[in-house]
């Protein structure tokens, strides 16, 4: 007997983040091809990717752009060794970097995937002290709740048990901050009036720590993976000051939040401050090839440029290091949003978005809060929006709005029980229209309104 497409993915794949036991009762869906927000099975079923494949479909599924820029490159160079080799669309890839990064950082280390970004953000930062006479400075602070890769050193600057408990052993010891949580804010404050009360922990933790710490890894304004957590831009402002005083490297994790997904080009521009050192992956190539990019400034940089002899060089590569497909898309990533006012106009949906989703989602008794920042609008259900009081997690309320969803075919993928909407930002609100009337009805089919 011939064996479903679905079978012959579960006898020998092991998918990502995925308890396989599960696909028992859910199979995978076997992808055929992809338009703009929509993918389409080998059944015909078609599915609205409103979390954009994992953050990373900047600009649709098979953007006519991006796919031209690619097969042209293809028939020139489809890879060199990146050591003493270059290539044209690398170079070009760093010179408009440079142009719409935050001040200072203009060098670039090409790297393959976001992990390996934050891999070597910490060895770059952990190496320039080794080398500029504070070999003592060898520790990390990151926030709680944070999440930066799952390769061991990112994380070992990462907080999430769900990814990291169990590897303990394996991991770095490192000093981690009790991270900003504005809705469920220990001091009593909001989010868009507070004076960032909760930076008294990060105080106390450099107070304590700072003269063994090389960097500060975060993840600017937006804690995606845990819930979608938005915090004030003065806390990113207070901490850059903080880091200045105190002698340890800011590195600013974009690899979710840059490329218009916070609503400006980085989310570090909304508090108009530059990091020492910036992760970014993801939206880099609109979600087409694995790539990412290791931005530093020229301070970090100079600490590596010496004689060979003196082993200052930073040895570290990666095989697909600057790969010529990957930067062809990069750059046709970065035409679209130029030539196309992309962010002009994800802009004026997101505050469209906003009020749709108060409308549909506001009085729902489960609905704690709806939060946004750019087009990214998230919503926690709790048990009761009173005392935000959760929901049970062993009744994986999440979950079963998501299976839900699928079968209406509507992508939403939960971050526990935080539904969220992390669309490609040329999304059209007729496409983010029904989003919500799908996502309305896969709530309320789990959590009835009465």
């Amino acid at each position: 007997m011939t064996k479903t497409w679905e079978e012959r993915d579960l006898a020998h794949i092991w998918h990502p983040c995925s308890q396989m036991k599960d696909y028992e009762t859910l199979p995978p869906m076997v992808i055929d091809h992809g338009r703009g927000v929509w993918l389409y099975d080998i059944h015909g079923k078609k599915y609205l990717d409103i979390v954009s494949s994992w953050w990373a479909n900047l600009l649709g599924h098979a953007n006519p752009d991006i796919n031209a820029a690619i097969k042209e490159q293809i028939d020139k160079l489809e890879h060199v060794i990146f050591a003493n080799f270059s290539h044209r669309p690398a170079i070009e890839l760093a010179e408009k970097l440079a142009d719409i990064m935050p001040a200072r950082l203009n060098k670039f280390h090409f790297n393959d995937n976001g992990s390996s970004s934050v891999e070597a953000a910490l060895k770059m930062c952990f190496q320039f002290y080794h080398q500029t006479g504070k070999p003592e400075k060898q520790r990390f602070m990151c926030l709680s709740e944070g999440y930066h890769g799952e390769t061991i050193g990112a994380l070992s600057v990462g907080s999430m048990d769900l990814y990291a408990k169990l590897y303990q052993p394996m991991m770095m010891e490192n000093i981690h901050v009790e991270a900003p949580d504005c809705y469920r804010c220990p001091y009593g404050k909001q989010r868009e009036s507070c004076a960032c009360e909760c930076f008294e922990k990060a105080e106390q933790a450099f107070a304590a720590h700072a003269q063994e710490t090389a960097a500060m890894i975060v993840e600017p304004l937006l804690l995606g993976s845990a819930g979608m957590r938005i915090y004030p831009p003065l806390y990113l402002k207070k901490l850059r000051a903080l880091c200045d005083c105190c002698d340890v490297k800011l590195i600013a994790d974009e690899i979710a939040t840059g490329f218009g997904r916070t609503g400006t080009m980085f989310a570090c521009d909304q508090a108009g401050i530059s990091p020492d050192v910036m992760c970014i992956s993801k939206g880099l190539t609109g979600g087409y090839l694995p790539m990412s990019v290791t931005c530093v400034s020229d301070e970090i940089y100079d600490a590596f440029y010496d004689d060979y002899g003196t082993g200052h060089a930073f040895v570290h590569s990666h095989t697909y290091a600057g790969n010529p497909l990957g930067c062809a898309a990069a750059l046709a990533v970065q035409r679209v949003l130029e030539e196309q006012h992309v962010l002009e106009t994800a802009a004026q949906n997101a505050k469209w978005l906003t009020v749709e989703l108060a409308k549909t989602f506001g009085a729902h008794p489960n609905v704690g809060e709806i939060r946004h920042i750019g087009l990214i609008h998230a919503i926690e259900l709790v048990k009761d929006p009173a005392t935000k009081e959760p929901l049970d997690a062993r009744r994986r309320t999440g979950y079963a709005i998501y299976k839900k969803a699928l079968s209406l075919g509507l992508v939403l993928r939960p971050l526990g029980d935080v539904l969220y909407f992390n669309p490609p930002l040329n999304v059209t609100r007729e496409e983010l229209s029904l989003a919500i009337e799908m996502a309305h009805e896969a709530v309320t089919a789990v959590l009835p309104e009465g």
